[in-house]
């Protein structure tokens, strides 16, 4: 195959991805190898491509495409979400743009446009995955609402309602008035704001005296049903036994009394109002208070309420405040900092509301899931998050089920003409369980009325690693005893109580065991400022644009060079622009070695056969370490290491040390060793750069169709591990020797073209210099190399590597005066240095408490800084001598 002068990411891209998927190499079925299952977190139906999605499917990709090299047969299940809440809101907005109400249709009216808006939008998103190359098997491609996941979610229902774990009742939930549906405790965020803190007047009946109360919420006064007071607090004393007025109402309420009430917060009087609050609840069924429930679902006030009814709750709340003060019922109002709870989806203050739900308890279930992650049965990474889950599985409250919408999976449960509810799968089994129930076998399904209400979305996803495999319809089949439980999830941790929490739950509920064996937990991706990027902020590039500019690969790169496990990520476009360079870097090496010519006649040189022993160690100690960094899950520490290797140790050095002068020709062993180099390299980079990796592998050599670099494992490599060592060891003592000359010829000016001379001046690392001999020739342009044992010339420029000094004679090519300025200055700083070392030696303390290799350490400075010194002093005396 002809490589082209330049890399192109989109040709590139489009071809191999489309390679991949018409050989099915995505694909997995259940055989003798070992498994390794990841399941995606499912993005909503109707969603496109952003950051974060972008962070979460390259890590995944990653960690899959690792696991195939390993021998694994690897299945990553795509699918999407159904939404309830978001869809259905765009659904809602698209048919008013229309001109239509959602309330003016039938519920089959509206699902039916909700279908066409999820048929037209949907899977969108698995669409641009593939751009960034995720190799999920698409075939597997599931959603929520589909038939066999519809079917798991009624059985779980049912299975649950007949184990007493689901329950209907009225209890205080989270309203959103926008969605118009209640929510669960986990779907409120609470936000800190700076409000104000009203101080209301309640007339003592029958005194000419008032009680004061402070309050946030001075709209929901129409629903007081009682004033409370501490039986402790004394300035309140007076109050016992008494009645109050609620102001601009009328109405008469009794003044209670309860500890719960805090003495210190404003006058110590707090109103009570039932339906409003969950505390004032809670004093509401201990008082047997009465409950009045002054909103509409939609915010405004009702009819119960007496007064602003139609109105809009925050309407009220300016319009009250004028009318308590102009009746003289205000006392004063101050600024006041409290957490409000807002909708996680739309966005809008929740309010606290009695209704008519379906719960699912959670005590027992979540006793279960909370010690296989505190013992590390189920590892979190970063482990920090086991704390946050804990908290909350411990502070459990019973989840609230049942949302008051049309999309979703709506409850399989059945109203009966004459009272009472049957929880069944299908209308007919609710039927015949009807008919028993009542005795009355002229029922027909007409006369059964189904829910209204449609489940938490999070109610299928919960089931997720196991619905995906079939596992609740056909327990105990082939594909869920294979690939259950997965091995990985990549999420973030603002939904480890939706979701992760819940999985674990289900997973020990349904299948007796952990869901999966690990929980990587990425971090919020954020812009340079630290700002979480959002579409509103308008700090948030497009996915698909980052893509077009720098390429898959490209992006890939950016995103995990800023990725540690759980830390927020600072996104920099820069970062993209970096995995590009690096890219065309790879691009470049691989054409300028393919551009070598190969001469079979030539025996390899020393040099190339000392660069190449170094380099196959360096390879090997490379993949142990990659090998740790991967089972800790060290992925941005994995790619650094990796890119070092190309970039810093092959380009930078190999490449330097075996490359034929130029217009001459290379050795074909010093050839085969390169190309095998670059099969290793390419490997050890395609989880990361998975396009790139792929093409230039298929130029290495002639390939067979339906060959791919996918399959290829990370050479284990032969090389025993003390000699790895020592080579590689010795190789960083050549290297800073190399980089010693280098200097003094960027120093001095002196041109590479121009042979140098290197002397060793003292004998301990003569043997390795030596050994290195040619090495050092090669890549330095030196006409010898010899041990002058202790002496040197009057004008050799010195360098010290370690204890030994190595000298190179320059005769001619230096101006001795500025030769001598400047090591008069290196010198100075060196005696400074020396000095401090000294002070911290002489510092009886120090000495006394340090550790033992700290103190070798300033041992080891003083040696080092004493030896440098002696040789400036000698060599400048020699020069000045010289003049």
């Amino acid at each position: 195959m002809e490589l082209a002068s330049k890399y192109d990411p989109q040709e590139v891209e489009q071809k191999w991805y489309k390679y991949w998927v018409d050989h099915k190499m995505f694909s997995s079925k259940p055989d003798g190898r070992e498994p390794y299952t990841v399941v995606i977190p499912p993005p909503n139906v109707t969603g496109v491509l952003h950051m974060g999605h972008m962070l979460n499917n390259t890590i995944q990709d990653i960690l899959v495409r690792h696991a195939r090299q390993q021998g694994k047969n690897a299945c990553w299940v795509p699918g999407t979400d159904h939404a309830s809440i978001a869809t259905e809101a765009k659904v809602v907005n698209r048919l008013a743009q229309q001109g239509i109400k959602k309330d003016d249709l039938t519920r089959d009216a509206f699902l039916k446009h909700a279908w066409d808006w999820t048929d037209e939008h949907g899977g969108i998103i698995l669409k641009q995955l593939r751009k960034l190359g995720a190799s999920c098997d698409w075939d597997r491609t599931a959603f929520t609402m589909d038939e066999v996941r519809s079917e798991s979610v009624r059985k779980v229902f049912v299975d649950l309602y007949n184990k007493g774990l689901i329950y209907r009742g009225v209890r205080m939930v989270n309203w959103d008035p926008s969605a118009l549906t209640a929510l669960s405790d986990e779907e409120v965020i609470h936000k800190e704001e700076h409000g104000k803190l009203y101080y209301l007047r309640y007339k003592v009946e029958g005194e000419d005296t008032y009680a004061v109360v402070a309050t946030t919420r001075p709209e929901t006064i129409m629903g007081d049903t009682a004033m409370c007071i501490n039986p402790e607090d004394p300035k309140n004393h007076h109050l016992k036994g008494k009645k109050v007025i609620v102001p601009l109402v009328g109405r008469v309420i009794p003044i209670i009394e309860d500890s719960y009430v805090d003495i210190e917060f404003g006058t110590g009087c707090l109103k009570v109002t039932p339906a409003h609050d969950i505390h004032d609840h809670m004093l509401g069924e201990k008082y047997n208070l009465p409950t009045i429930d002054i909103f509409n679902d939609n915010g405004t006030i009702s009819e119960r309420a007496g007064l602003y009814v139609g109105m809009d709750r925050f309407d009220v709340r300016e319009q009250i405040v004028k009318d308590l003060d102009e009746a003289g019922l205000l006392e004063k109002v101050e600024n006041y900092t409290n957490k409000v709870g807002y909708s996680e989806r739309t966005n809008v203050v929740i309010e606290p509301k009695l209704s008519m739900q379906w719960f699912l308890k959670m005590d027992g279930l979540a006793k279960t899931a909370l010690t296989p992650v505190m013992e590390d049965e189920i590892k979190f990474v970063p482990a920090k998050y086991k704390n946050t889950y804990r908290h909350w599985m411990e502070n459990i409250k019973d989840w609230c089920i049942s949302r008051q919408l049309w999309w979703g999976h709506r409850i399989p449960a059945y109203f009966l003409p004459e009272g009472g509810v049957v929880v069944a799968e299908t209308t007919e089994e609710a039927l015949a369980m009807a008919k028993a129930q009542t005795g009355n076998e002229q029922l027909t399904i007409a006369d059964l009325h189904q829910d209204d209400d449609c489940l938490d979305t999070w109610f299928s996803s919960w089931l997720w690693p196991i619905s995906l495999f079939d596992g609740i319809c056909h327990p105990g089949n082939e594909e869920i005893n294979y690939y259950y439980p997965t091995s990985d999830l990549v999420t973030g941790p603002d939904i480890i109580f939706f979701w992760v929490a819940r999985m674990i739950m289900a997973g020990y509920q349904y299948e007796g065991k952990m869901p999966f064996k690990n929980v990587y937990f990425t971090g919020i991706v954020r812009d340079g400022e630290g700002r979480k990027m959002s579409k509103s902020l308008g700090n948030s590039p497009d996915p698909l644009k980052l893509i077009e500019k720098y390429g898959a690969d490209g992006v890939r790169m950016g995103m995990m060079l800023c990725a540690p496990a759980g830390n927020d990520i600072l996104f920099d476009e820069t970062l993209c622009e970096q995995g590009r360079n690096f890219n065309n870097k790879i691009w470049n090496a691989f054409r300028l070695v393919k551009g070598w010519e190969v001469d079979a006649s030539i025996q390899m040189p020393e040099s190339a056969r000392l660069a190449t022993d170094w380099f196959d160690a360096k390879l090997q100690a490379t993949a142990v370490e990659l090998d740790d960094l991967y089972s800790k899950y060290r992925l941005s520490e994995a790619l650094m290491l990796v890119y070092r290797l190309f970039w810093d140790e092959f380009s930078g050095w190999l490449l330097e040390l075996v490359k034929p002068a130029y217009g001459q020709p290379i050795d074909q062993a010093t050839y085969n060793k390169v190309l095998g180099y670059f099969d290793q390299l390419l490997v050890m980079l395609h989880p990361f750069i998975p396009f790139i990796s792929e093409e230039l592998w298929h130029n290495l050599q002639p390939r067979e169709e339906g060959e791919t670099i996918m399959f290829k494992p990370i050479p284990a490599g032969h090389i025993e591990e003390q000699v790895m060592t020592t080579l590689t060891t010795e190789f960083e003592s050549i290297k800073e020797v190399i980089a010693g000359v280098r200097t003094i010829r960027l120093q001095k000016n002196i041109a590479q073209k121009n042979e140098l001379e290197l002397d060793v001046v003292s004998n301990d690392m003569l043997d390795l210099i030596t050994r290195y001999e040619s090495v050092l020739i090669k890549i330095c342009n030196l006409s010898e190399v010899k041990a002058t044992n202790g002496t040197k010339e009057d004008t050799a420029q010195s360098f010290m590597v370690g204890t030994t000094e190595f000298a190179v004679p320059l005769g001619q090519l230096i101006d001795v005066d500025a030769e001598i300025a400047r090591m008069k200055k290196e010198l100075k700083q060196k005696q400074g240095f020396l000095t401090g070392v000294m002070k911290k030696l002489g510092n009886e303390r120090f000495v006394a408490n340090a550790p033992e290799q700290v103190i070798a350490l300033e041992r080891k400075k003083q040696a080092d800084a004493e030896s440098i010194i002696a040789s400036l002093e000698e060599s400048i005396a020699k020069l000045s001598a010289s003049k």
